[in-house]
């Protein structure tokens, strides 16, 4: 019986995807898997990589390929039908990769290989991936025995359907919320294409007059500019109450219990395999040492930041009071007031240069900043399997050669899960033919979609974004390496996959890239100079209220899985002791930020998130090279392609960054890009 889940080897056929037939399909691939596994075990002598490493790759990849045009289209075009039998695997799946992980022999197989003489035989990035899978066992509890093991296997099956839960939960909750607008004098102080899109959203959706979401193209825009100060609490309130027992929605989607029992179970889980707590065990597969490391960074960098964020915020409020009569600034004013300030400052809003960030003329610029630095040429695929009118496809080549594809879709819309992300469709490597099998990527966004006849217009934040997540899916696609557990993304330092995709935003205020991907969407004039002074000028507004909310949430989310205890740890109250820490900004009692932290209680950030303060520093330091040689220098390019994009997981990451840069990072490069300097404080 055919597959369908495995239609094509080539691209996804996701038209072909139908709800009732993704359970019997998965169930077909598991049980092909386990036999295969049982006829390697067999035949199995003198374990080698042809013998052990190879088949086994081979298994995981199909059911990989299987797995992601479901667990994307879940993401993407969400349908109760697609939500059932998405769950509905999840379990089996988990149940799955645990028996995998405690198999005992299959653990002799790979420590024998490990030990013999054959290992010296096999290169660097074959090593690594037998040293990681040795690793992995050990993670997955190869050493428990009895009731342990089978308790790891409840509790892994159990945090799945917990963490699928709670993105459920956040999504639903967003979709519910809509305000209807019939007057437009409510909505003053919204820039015409936020008008436009609430417009045409309410269109959409048969009402009259304007709608207003929790779609963040449609919440940034009502809380940035809306003047109606009710509106914008009103706003405010529901979007920070979203899947808790507060706000509009309180209880109906309440993610208090889910959290907690994800808590208490991966305490459970680090427990049972030896560590003190679920931070230890994250950073087992970290280039962080110990917990200390990662407080000691985080409190440092807190240090030289609060002085330069409590003079920004500061500096806000008194220009609230001055020049607008707001004697307390609350939540809903910050954003608004935000705005006005550094309209006032620097005569310049995201607005005003909107016009000049039409998207296509982003997306070439994006492409041609992508191949001066790594000499790579990108195209579009006009005809191809699809889950949606507005996705894309494009090819990746290098000298006329095809070495990649990736998906781009970019617009918002309901049923798709909020955010921005990149996610592997496709994992290069050597098939058993002798093919080689191409990478490709998802790189999904959510902005505004096009209004009327005019393009998509992005804010330059979301240029910003584009570029980010365009740096995962370079990390993806330019691997040079064979082997799945190590090519791309795979088997990367979770604190170090964040280095390329940070790096690549840096283009973003660069004179040479921004005459490339900016041009007027009515004229095509490149962005005026005095604009571009202007947006370069105000690049580090606000940049020390911004840092310390990253290392609030980076310390909430490394003190929560460090410190707590099942019945005793109270989440609020932690995260406020957080804040009396390091923030400069206390938002009101009813505000839930935990409920809908999605990266930390849904994504693979738990007791992580500092990471992106981390690999901010990798980036600004492998930057810095490229200030010092020229921002386009061909040399840089190749450097950072050859020893970062194209080495995946296959060595350390820290050796890796000291063969590009020639020395370990230093803290130095963020702060002075961050403009959080002394004489600024």
């Amino acid at each position: 019986m055919s597959n369908p889940l495995l239609a094509t080897q080539g691209l996804p056929a996701f038209s072909q995807i139908r709800p009732e037939q993704i359970e019997p399909a998965i169930d077909q691939l598991l049980q092909d898997n386990r036999d295969t596994v049982a006829r390697i075990l067999s035949s199995l002598s003198t374990p080698d990589w042809d013998s052990l490493v190879a088949p086994l790759e081979e298994m995981n990849d199909r059911l990989s390929k299987a797995w992601s045009p479901v667990s994307h289209m879940n993401g993407v075009v969400n349908s109760d039908a697609l939500r059932e039998a998405y769950n509905a695997c999840l379990p089996k799946l988990s149940q799955y990769w645990t028996e995998m992980g405690q198999n005992q022999e299959m653990f002799q197989a790979f420590q024998q290989l490990a030990d013999s003489e054959a290992f010296a035989q096999l290169d660097e990035a074959q090593q690594k991936v037998v040293n990681n899978t040795l690793r992995d066992f050990r993670l997955s509890g190869i050493a428990l025995q009895g009731e342990d093991k089978q308790r790891y296997a409840e509790l892994q099956q159990r945090l799945s359907e917990l963490t699928t839960r709670f993105s459920e939960n956040v999504m639903d909750a967003s979709d519910d919320w809509q305000k209807s607008i019939q007057d437009e004098a409510d909505l003053a102080g919204l820039p015409p294409m936020a008008l436009a899109a609430a417009k045409q959203l309410a269109e959409m959706k048969g009402k009259q007059g304007w709608l207003v979401t929790l779609d963040f193209p449609s919440y940034i825009a009502t809380i940035t500019y809306a003047d109606n100060r009710e509106l914008r609490k009103e706003i405010y309130t529901a979007f920070a109450t979203r899947a808790s027992d507060q706000g509009p929605g309180k209880g109906q989607w309440d993610n208090t219990a889910v959290m907690e029992e994800i808590l208490t179970l991966r305490q459970a889980l680090a427990r049972l395999l030896g560590f003190d707590n679920y931070s230890e065990y994250s950073l087992a597969t970290k280039m962080a040492e110990t917990p200390q490391q990662v407080t000691d960074f985080l409190h440092d960098l807190a240090e030289k930041s609060l002085p330069v964020a409590r003079r920004d915020y500061q500096q806000l409020c008194d220009f609230a009071r001055e020049q607008h009569g707001i004697e307390q600034l609350e939540a809903w004013d910050l954003a608004y007031y935000s705005e006005k300030l550094k309209q006032a400052r620097y005569a310049i809003s995201e607005e005003q240069i909107r016009p000049y960030f039409p998207l296509p003329k982003v997306l070439s610029g994006l492409f041609a900043v992508a191949g001066k630095l790594f000499g790579i040429e990108i195209s579009e695929v006009d005809s191809f399997d699809s889950w949606h009118k507005d996705a894309r496809l494009f090819e990746v080549s290098r000298k006329g050669e095809r070495i990649a594809r990736f998906y781009l879709d970019l617009y918002a819309r309901e049923k798709k899960r909020g955010g921005a992300w990149m996610d592997d469709c496709r994992v290069r490597r050597r098939l058993d033919d002798g093919a080689l099998q191409l990478p490709v990527a998802y790189l999904v966004c959510n902005f505004n979609s096009p209004v009327g006849d005019a393009p998509a217009l992005l804010t330059h934040n979301e240029v910003t974004t584009l570029f980010h997540e365009f740096g995962h899916g370079l990390h993806h696609m330019l691997t040079q390496i064979e082997y799945a557990d190590v090519s791309g993304i795979n088997g990367v330092a979770w604190d170090a996959v964040e280095l390329p995709s940070q790096f690549l935003e840096n283009w973003c205020y660069e004179p040479e890239a921004l005459g490339l991907i900016s041009g007027h969407y009515e004229t095509g004039e490149p962005l005026p100079q005095d604009l571009l002074d202007k947006l370069l000028a105000a690049r580090n507004f606000q940049s020390g209220m911004m840092m310390v909310r990253q290392i609030e949430f980076s310390l909430f989310d490394f003190r929560l899985h460090q410190e707590f205890v099942p019945g005793q740890t109270d989440v609020q109250q932690l995260l406020n002791e957080v804040r009396d820490q390091v923030a400069v900004i206390k938002p009101p009692a009813f505000n839930r930020f935990q409920h809908s932290f999605s990266h930390i209680f849904a994504g693979g950030y738990a007791a992580g998130y500092y990471s992106y303060k981390w690999a901010e520093v990798l980036s600004s330091d492998a930057f810095s090279r490229f200030e010092e040689e020229g921002v386009f220098s061909p040399e840089a390019g190749q450097d950072f392609r050859s020893y970062i994009l194209e080495m995946g997981g296959s060595r350390e990451p820290m050796d890796l960054f000291i063969a590009f840069r020639g020395r370990e990072p230093n803290v130095d490069a963020l702060l002075r890009h961050c403009g959080i300097t002394e004489e600024n404080a």
